[in-house]
């Protein structure tokens, strides 16, 4: 009896020991959870923004076009700092003028962040002068710009290349390819009109038909301009004959397919590349259609123009 009451306390104990056991364990753990979890809050909710100021941001100001001696000043009064990062060129603003920033204007901050700024430098960049000659004129503003530079003044001077590149100037002084200049100079272009500064007298094409009239046209150092088709009335007929009387000493019919009129008229004194626009007669509509078709030529601007007079 004795052992069978001694046995069955020592089940018991054992099993309160037990339980109690791992319900405090339980309790540890619980404890432990709730501490750690009180520990992050206070560090991201209480100790964090405290430290960081979290909440308290700046607008960061546009600084471009200011000049760095109010950088102090300026940003110091808003609790913010600044770096020169770079130099660059701008022809808009003078020396020391801030170009560019990082962080951007009205993008939110830190107190006492630092802005790094970009400023003109005192002294341009030395660029070397790009090869514009014999080249056109609208290729001639793109490396300009390419290279910094700014076009200036354009003069025209009689030469056959039309817009081509002559000669390339600054400050009134020719300069040469490959030599130094400072960023942002304005270089003056001289450019070739097209016409050349030979002058002739005007051929005469009346009487010819549009392939001869062409072929004299090129072999004068002329280009040809309009083409037009004119439908011949009796009264304009009398006025050609008439005019060639008078004026060119020479008396022509006009006829279909044949050059009635043209301008500059014959014998005037006109420049080499000058344009030259030739009238083709025709007897009425169907006839001017027709010689639409034959001569299908791209140097048409202008198939047909109606002179016909009720």
């Amino acid at each position: 009896m004795k052992r069978e009451k001694s046995g069955g306390f020592l089940v018991r104990f054992f099993g309160w020991a037990k339980e109690n056991t791992l319900r405090s364990i339980l309790v540890h753990i619980a404890v432990m959870i709730a501490f750690v979890v009180c520990l992050v809050l206070f560090f991201f909710y209480l100790y964090l923004p405290g430290v960081t100021r979290h909440g308290e941001t700046i607008t960061v100001p546009n600084l471009e076009g200011m000049h760095l001696n109010e950088m102090d000043q300026f940003l110091g009064t808003r609790n913010l700092r600044f770096e020169v990062a770079d130099s660059g060129y701008s022809s808009d603003y003078p020396p020391l003028t801030v170009l560019k920033q990082f962080p951007k204007a009205g993008e939110y901050v830190k107190e006492k962040r630092k802005i790094y700024l970009t400023v003109k430098a005192r002294v341009p960049q030395a660029v070397r002068m790009p090869d514009l000659l014999d080249g056109s004129l609208k290729n001639a503003e793109l490396v300009l710009r390419s290279y910094g530079l700014i076009r200036g003044e354009i003069t025209y001077v009689p030469d056959l290349a039309q817009n081509a590149i002559l000669r390339q100037f600054y400050n009134g002084e020719e300069i040469q390819p490959g030599e130094f200049l400072p960023k942002g100079s304005v270089i003056d272009l001289e450019v070739g009109d097209g016409l050349g500064n030979r002058e002739l007298d005007m051929p005469n094409f009346l009487g010819l038909d549009l392939e001869e009239a062409r072929f004299l046209v090129e072999g004068s150092g002329l280009r040809l301009g309009l083409v037009m088709i004119s439908v011949l009335t009796d009264e304009f007929q009398g006025e050609v004959n008439a005019e060639d009387a008078e004026e060119e000493n020479l008396f022509y019919q006009p006829g279909s397919g044949r050059i009635v009129k043209q301008n500059p008229s014959p014998g005037d004194m006109v420049r080499l590349g000058e344009l030259v626009d030739l009238w083709i007669g025709s007897t009425d509509i169907d006839d001017s259609l027709r010689l639409v078709n034959e001569i299908n030529d791209p140097a048409f601007r202008r198939f047909i123009e109606e002179n016909t007079q009720e």
